[in-house]
């Protein structure tokens, strides 16, 4: 009889997910998730169902990784509000299967899963691919995912300035509070963009925000919205004249309409330049246009639920030693 699923809420996903443990199980994932080899990464293309009345949709992220015994989905809801909107621009759930019995082992808050994971890969894509001595970082937007991408990218590298820009001062004021502030607030994206070795772009934007004129030779785009074929972030210019590179092709052609609308032709996958097999244009400007994908969700669920595990595992002892119940 398989056993009821565990839920671990949001609290307990930040208690034990870290950016040192997370990045290189990324890492292995993308590179076998390009390399094809026996089809070990099973993953459909994203499939969505539009919540019409609320401006949405209903997205389904499954994967299974067939070596690992790993089986999961994510159920995710995401939005184009209106500015100014107090309503959550996201809301997600994980499921952790055993594909065995194919009862649910976990279930999980997704919004911490979905942060860190999606800024760990921009991470991961800025490690590869932003120039040698960079020195600015320009974040372009103030919800969850730019705090995670800021967390994530000045853990991770040594950046001399962070620029911040977003539509709303107040959101930006409060963004600059959240990080003790340690970031530079711009009036405008131009200004954030202007003279960056780096650009992470995680905006609710429809219409591009970033142009091609405003970036410097060699700099490093990680483009993070506009996840529906028909919005966009960045402009034609910019799309045109960078290096691209993507989490997946296949979903970069079916997904992003920074890709699907400029023309742009996508150089490689992240996990080819992380296995050798394209290479890392770090001398050029570059584009990483970040889709996220199922098997991201799915590696991240397995670490939340063993360092989850382990740490219940250690209560369960500590509470049946007499001892060690002293010292709690």
């Amino acid at each position: 009889m398989a056993e009821a699923p565990v839920f671990v809420s949001r609290s307990g996903c930040e208690g034990v997910l870290r950016f040192a443990d997370l990045m290189p199980r990324l890492e292995e994932a993308l590179v076998r998730f390009s390399s094809r080899a026996g089809a070990e990464v099973l993953q459909p293309l994203r499939s969505c169902v539009p919540l019409q009345k609320h401006n949405g949709f209903l997205g389904v992220m499954p994967a299974y990784v067939e070596r690992d015994g790993l089986l999961c989905t994510k159920l995710v809801c995401f939005y184009n509000r209106e500015d100014g909107s107090a309503l959550p621009s996201t809301q997600s759930t994980v499921l952790l299967f055993d594909p065995e019995l194919g009862n649910v082992k976990a279930v999980m808050d997704g919004e911490v899963i979905t942060a860190m994971r999606t800024a760990a890969a921009s991470a991961i894509s800025a490690k590869l691919l932003m120039p040698a001595g960079a020195e600015v970082l320009a974040i372009l937007g103030t919800g969850n995912q730019a705090l995670s991408h800021y967390n994530a990218f000045t853990e991770m590298f040594s950046f001399k300035e962070v620029r911040v820009w977003s539509r709303s001062r107040e959101r930006g004021e409060r963004f600059n509070r959240s990080v003790g502030g340690s970031v530079k607030l711009c009036v405008s994206a131009e200004e954030a963009v202007r003279g960056a070795d780096v650009i992470v772009t995680v905006t609710r934007a429809t219409q591009p925000v970033v142009f091609g004129a405003w970036v410097k030779p060699g700099a490093h785009v990680a483009a993070v919205g506009a996840c529906r074929p028909d919005w966009r972030e960045l402009d034609d210019v910019l799309m045109k004249e960078a290096v691209v590179y993507t989490d997946s092709r296949e979903g970069a052609m079916a997904e992003s309409g920074d890709v699907i609308l400029s023309g742009a032709e996508v150089f490689a996958e992240l996990g080819e330049v992380l296995h050798g097999t394209r290479p890392a244009h770090r001398e050029k400007t570059t584009v990483f246009k970040s889709l996220g994908m199922g098997v991201e969700d799915a590696v991240s669920a397995q670490l939340v639920f063993e360092q989850w595990k382990s740490r219940t595992d250690q209560l369960s002892r500590k509470l049946d030693d007499p001892v060690a119940m002293e010292k709690i």
